[in-house]
């Protein structure tokens, strides 16, 4: 399983990022993929999932309207839509595949929302 997350940076408030995540070495369909985050002196918390790379998703309650998580099938690739980003976005964000009772993670995509 190899997951590489791209499309982190800086960005100002109010700004839009959207991270990719492009997975191999596993059924891209069968199973839940995620993007999570891990800001500094925090614990690594769920920002969006989404079941069977297309199915149901869910959202953290502190990124609902401004997040959205999709996945293209025939590219192996999960995304992560940002708008409205706030200094609280600032974050290493990671792309995870969950196959139970194992989870996998990328090596993680740095996001800063400063100006």
């Amino acid at each position: 399983v190899q997951l590489v997350e791209s499309g982190g940076g800086l960005v100002q408030p109010g700004g839009s990022l959207r991270l990719s995540c492009a997975a191999s070495g596993f059924s891209f369909s069968t199973h839940a993929m995620s993007w999570d985050r891990q800001a500094p002196g925090k614990e690594r918390e769920l920002v969006a999932r989404i079941a069977n790379a297309g199915g149901n998703t869910n959202y953290a309650d502190s990124v609902k309207g401004r997040v959205a998580i999709s996945s293209d099938n025939a590219k192996n690739t999960v995304y992560l839509h940002m708008n409205s980003l706030k200094p609280e976005d600032t974050a290493v964000y990671y792309c995870g595949y969950h196959q139970p009772p194992r989870d996998y993670w990328g090596q993680g995509t740095q996001v800063t929302v400063s100006s």
